[in-house]
């Protein structure tokens, strides 16, 4: 009797090391660039624009900051919350299923009130966690804020 138990045990864990994770970075729930330039550096530096995994969405940050010739933030920002809303899209998502929000700033006092008008005007109640964290600097040169969203969306 210990001994088929044994033998029974031990199958079963033979299969379920052989077994592949229910949530692995299967391709077809990775998101990449559809454009061919954004895509290739993705894939050079080695990062995805959102992963899906199981009902939970997370998205790469987005950096938003002043094109040349602006010197106002407000359109800088709006361009990278309507990048998140065309991401969510892709991933079966909106606005209205983000349950996280980080951004880092490279001057969260000077920058926060306008950010904040922005992110108000495509975030909605009830509002999703919050974080907002004061940086030195960010990968991309130009850019202020760089924003990181997580969304959960439940299967019906």
């Amino acid at each position: 009797m210990r001994t088929t138990r044994a033998t029974a045990a031990t199958a079963m864990l033979s299969l379920a090391l052989l077994a592949e994770p229910a949530f692995a970075r299967d391709p077809a729930n990775v998101l990449m660039p559809e454009n061919p330039e954004a895509r290739a550096f993705q894939e050079a530096v080695g990062y995805a624009t959102a992963v899906i995994a199981g009902d939970t969405i997370y998205l790469s940050g987005v950096v938003a900051g002043p094109a040349k010739g602006e010197s106002d933030l407000a359109p800088g920002y709006e361009r990278a919350f309507a990048h998140i809303a065309a991401t969510l899209a892709r991933a079966g998502a909106s606005w209205d299923d983000v349950v996280d929000i980080t951004t880092f700033h490279i001057d969260l006092a000077a920058h926060i009130d306008g950010f904040a008008a922005v992110k108000n005007r495509h975030v909605k109640a009830p509002f999703p966690a919050w974080t907002a964290i004061g940086v030195s600097r960010l990968y991309e040169p130009t850019a202020v804020v760089e924003i990181k969203v997580v969304a959960r969306v439940v299967k019906k």
